[in-house]
């Protein structure tokens, strides 16, 4: 029987490190976030929302998360999927956010992608991948961080909470 080496869990650089700092971040995000509706028609970027009111040539928040309501969804159906998989959302036959993208990736050309059917070098394509998950997670537990702390800001400061 294989044995996991105890060291991996520690090292704040591991795969499985980054996945829990994203969750607890989500975690702590819907542990804060106690009226999500609130979040509805908030900007998701204050300074981006700012310059587009200011030049009335590109319509005021055009991100593709309209607004902090819809990230919260985002990020929430994202850690949802990690926890429990895909397979339990391909059973309730509901799409989320990442499977739609993922879609949305797989029908466009990609130039200067990996070949996926090429097995001669998987340990390319697992590091080519791997770093692409890592950078994914970190960014996501930054929105996630970002998100809370926009929430608590809005609300009033948060004194009320915790």
């Amino acid at each position: 029987m294989m044995q996991i080496n105890s060291d991996s869990s520690t090292n704040k650089h591991s795969l499985i490190n980054v996945m829990h700092r994203f969750i607890a971040a989500a975690n702590n995000m819907d542990e804060t976030i106690m009226v999500p509706s609130l979040l509805r028609d908030l900007p998701l970027d204050e300074q981006a929302c700012s310059q587009g009111e200011a030049n009335n040539n590109e319509p005021p928040c055009s991100n593709k998360q309209r607004d902090m309501y819809e990230h919260y969804l985002l990020l929430k159906s994202i850690k949802n999927d990690m926890e429990w998989g895909l397979l339990r959302r391909e059973m309730s036959s509901g799409a989320s956010f990442l499977e739609m993208a993922v879609k949305q990736e797989e029908q466009q050309p990609v130039t200067g992608a990996l070949p996926l059917d090429d097995n001669a070098d998987l340990e390319r394509q697992f590091h080519y991948h791997l770093r692409g998950l890592f950078g994914v997670l970190s960014k996501l537990t930054l929105q996630a961080d970002h998100l809370t702390s926009r929430y608590k800001r809005e609300i009033g400061g948060g004194n009320f909470m915790r």
